[in-house]
């Protein structure tokens, strides 16, 4: 996720919508801030942030002053506990996605190493087309760091 907005593009990209606002409407404080949070980046990247420092500052300030709970109160966010995981759930179902299971994982990385594998060198595209796939097929990708490993797995499996 990208850190610099401008002014427009946060207008753009990380306004609450009125179907964003009733699903924020019976939440309050660093929750109603966190879920909005997580809603918009979802939207926005398909999967949800490993840690609040990739939260971008401007995406913070911008949608705190949507719903109207200090940007402070992100700080206060629990990403720990049962309401994050109801948070994920409730965003997930919102956008039709489901999360990704170890079954989706070792699929992904046969289909790379079976077919994307003998046409391309680069580890990064063979990482975008992994997420691609997975928001192709409505599925949550694995983080970063997991798609990486599983590129790797695809790419030693292709070389043997």
């Amino acid at each position: 996720m990208r850190q610099d907005w401008e002014p427009e593009d946060l207008i753009e990209v990380w306004t609450l919508l009125e179907d964003d606002m009733k699903k924020v409407r019976n939440k309050s404080g660093a929750t109603r801030l966190g879920f909005a949070l997580l809603l918009k980046f979802f939207e926005v990247e398909a999967r949800f942030p490993e840690s609040a420092k990739e939260m971008p500052a401007a995406a913070v300030e911008y949608v705190a002053q949507q719903v109207k709970v200090p940007a402070g109160a992100w700080a206060d966010y629990d990403w720990q506990g049962d309401r994050i995981k109801r948070h994920r759930k409730e965003i997930r179902e919102a956008y039709g996605f489901r999360a990704n299971t170890e079954e989706d994982q070792e699929r992904l990385a046969e289909w790379l190493a079976a077919e994307l594998c003998p046409v391309e060198l680069s580890r990064d595209r063979l990482a975008a087309a992994v997420v691609a796939r997975c928001r192709n097929d409505h599925i949550e990708p694995p983080a970063p760091g997991r798609v990486g490993r599983l590129v790797g797995k695809a790419v030693k499996d292709f070389d043997a």
